[in-house]
């Protein structure tokens, strides 16, 4: 799958799972906060998002994390890496 498309038509939700404090310095614009920490305690409040979930935080490395353990559970989610990067692709939007 296509994340840069998934995001520019959006299709899916931007979750970024750095810490709160992070996600005040600077955040996609329509994303949500539920920090690395957060993920186990929020799977169902993830589940009910608009799927695909497009994971991201400082530089990928969190999110991966994300992505990895929530698709052992069977939700559709990509890794996004960067939020500056995702920030880039949504500044796209059609």
């Amino acid at each position: 799958m296509d994340i840069e498309k998934i995001i520019t038509e959006n299709q899916g939700t931007i979750v970024d799972v750095r810490t709160y404090g992070e996600f005040q310095g600077g955040n996609v614009a329509g994303s949500i906060n539920i920090p690395l920490n957060e993920i186990p305690e929020r799977i169902e409040e993830l589940k009910v998002l608009k799927a695909p979930l497009i994971l991201c935080c400082a530089s990928g490395g969190r999110s991966g994390q994300a992505q990895h353990f929530l698709s052992q559970l069977g939700v559709e989610c990509y890794n996004g890496g960067s939020w500056l990067n995702v920030n880039y692709y949504k500044s796209k939007t059609v």
